[in-house]
């Protein structure tokens, strides 16, 4: 008997993972009303981290050792447009590399049980 695939499997795996990343960022860092919060990250480290905790999120190999999400966006003073725009960001690199609307739902459904942590609220 074949197990399902998870989604990560989907998706195409890590080096799939990566290149939405890259991209992802390539939008976060065009998009005025966000790009303010990276101006002093290194962007290299930021891609690693968020290409691992999207292969976390997507049912892949738990490598992600980053700091909460709690803890990782402390201080940033996030609100809910901030969050909004980097979803939509996240969606829409999503779809332009094909991935479904049942995937990109289920991403968002994991995502959207962090975003208490994310907002700190």
């Amino acid at each position: 008997m074949q197990t399902a695939l998870t989604l990560y499997e989907q998706l195409g795996g890590q080096e799939a993972i990566q290149k939405v990343v890259e991209r992802f960022y390539e939008k976060i860092l065009s998009d005025d009303t966000i790009n303010h919060f990276f101006k002093e990250t290194d962007m290299k480290k930021q891609i690693r981290h968020q290409t691992l905790f999207l292969t976390w999120v997507t049912g892949g190999p738990n490598q992600y050792t980053g700091q909460s999400m709690s803890k990782a966006h402390e201080g940033l003073n996030l609100q809910e447009e901030h969050f909004n725009a980097v979803a939509g960001h996240l969606v829409s690199t999503l779809q332009e590399f094909g991935v479904t609307e049942q995937q990109i739902g289920l991403v968002v459904e994991k995502l959207l049980t962090m975003k208490e942590d994310v907002l700190r609220k």
